[in-house]
């Protein structure tokens, strides 16, 4: 059973994985960051972060992210 609070390690190696997937999908799909941002409707900056897991995204974002890159959710949120 998980704890009530989860080690902050745990949660930032997700955070690695999930902007791991959203760089490798807007890679195959040769899109820049500046493009898929725009798109998305968020700040280029703010898609830097997602991707270098130096921030969280809010499931509205990763929505927004993941019709713009025409992949289903689970995609971008999958375990590596």
């Amino acid at each position: 059973m998980l704890s009530s609070r989860l080690p902050d390690e745990w949660v930032v190696a997700r955070r690695r994985e999930i902007g791991d997937n959203i760089r490798d999908a807007r890679r195959d799909r040769n899109l820049s960051q500046e493009a898929v941002a725009l798109a998305a409707g968020i700040e280029r900056p703010t898609l830097v972060r997602i991707e270098a897991a130096q921030a969280s995204a809010r499931i509205d974002t990763l929505i927004r992210i993941a019709a713009v890159l025409d992949v289903e959710l689970s995609v971008l949120v999958r375990k590596r």
